[in-house]
């Protein structure tokens, strides 16, 4: 008589994957294995970030990091160092590929305590991006706030081709965007064709001038900005201040070159809930003209430090 047993049915993996929660006081993360993404940030009963919930995908790329490009790549091609390349174009409308590799792949956690998590994963090398780099994305809560470290390391023979950026999405509270205000600490604005792509830079000026802060209402933005600004401690900030008398606050240390920064208009999920702050080490097309690309010796590492407060 037979009496094995079938082997039991996997269970239906989650869109977000594994669920870390750090907590130090009044404050509470939870950091999703897929994209080692940011999915949710409070500070008591306030949102810092727009939460989503374990069960859906990451709307917009809300949390993600993004590498080994952020931001879009003009027909998912690029040319390095002699040789052709080609990765999936996943913007479909633009004919882009947007926001690199690991947006949506689990990464492994290595480290887990209540305030402090470190998560894992190494790139792939594929025919269009033919480099193995390994990502270490450091999430940690302490009296200042949330503060997120990446180091990327080259663990191929060559060197590769390297830009990194995050995409939370700050939150108003309970209030509406456009009753905030932003600031970007920048003060060079990129121009763009249809398609999001860069084609140049200007000044800041009119709504792109956020050197102090500026009403939202009304203004919708899906832009970056060059020659970020500063503080004494080398950070450089975007501030979304609310009716409530609170900020939902993002800092960037001196490896970030670049903010990009969107109102969300029209995005499924967003829809102008939220603004997208972006810390970025190269805008749009790095991989195609160079621009502030960082090229990864082999055996070589690339680190940059980010955070959030509720001010």
């Amino acid at each position: 008589m037979n009496t094995s047993t079938a082997p039991a049915r996997p269970a239906r993996a989650l869109p977000t994957g594994t669920q870390h929660t750090l907590t130090h006081g009044d404050q509470h993360a939870v950091v999703a294995a897929v994209g080692a993404s940011l999915r949710s940030y409070r500070v008591g009963d306030r949102d810092v970030v727009l939460p989503f919930a374990e069960t859906d995908s990451a709307p917009a790329f809300s949390g993600a990091v993004l590498a080994p490009w952020p931001n879009r790549l003009t027909d998912g091609e690029y040319t390095f160092d002699g040789t052709d390349y080609e990765v999936p174009v996943t913007e479909h409308a633009r004919g882009t590929a947007l926001h690199g590799l690991v947006a949506y792949v689990a990464f492994s956690a290595t480290t887990a305590t209540d305030t402090h998590l470190v998560l894992e994963h190494t790139v792939v090398p594929t025919p269009g991006y033919p480099w193995s780099v390994h990502l270490a994305v450091a999430y940690t809560l302490d009296d200042a706030g949330l503060r997120v470290e990446v180091t990327a390391t080259n663990v191929d023979a060559t060197e590769a081709p390297y830009g990194i950026g995050f995409h939370p999405w700050l939150s108003p509270g309970d209030a509406a965007v456009d009753d905030c205000t932003l600031q970007v600490d920048a003060t060079t604005h990129v121009t763009v064709d249809g398609r999001l792509l860069p084609t140049g830079t200007e000044p800041v000026h009119g709504q792109f001038d956020l050197r102090t802060p500026a009403a939202l209402r009304g203004v919708a933005l899906d832009d970056a900005w060059l020659d970020v600004t500063r503080d004494a401690d080398g950070l450089s900030w975007i501030r979304l201040a609310a009716p409530d008398g609170r900020t939902a606050a993002l800092w960037a240390d001196d490896t970030f070159d670049a903010w990009q920064v969107c109102t969300g208009d029209g995005i499924p999920r967003i829809d102008r809930r939220g603004v997208a702050a972006e810390p970025m080490t190269c805008i749009a097309d790095a991989f195609r003209t160079g621009d502030l690309l960082v090229r990864l010796a082999p055996g070589s590492s690339h680190r940059v430090t980010w955070g959030l407060r509720l001010l």
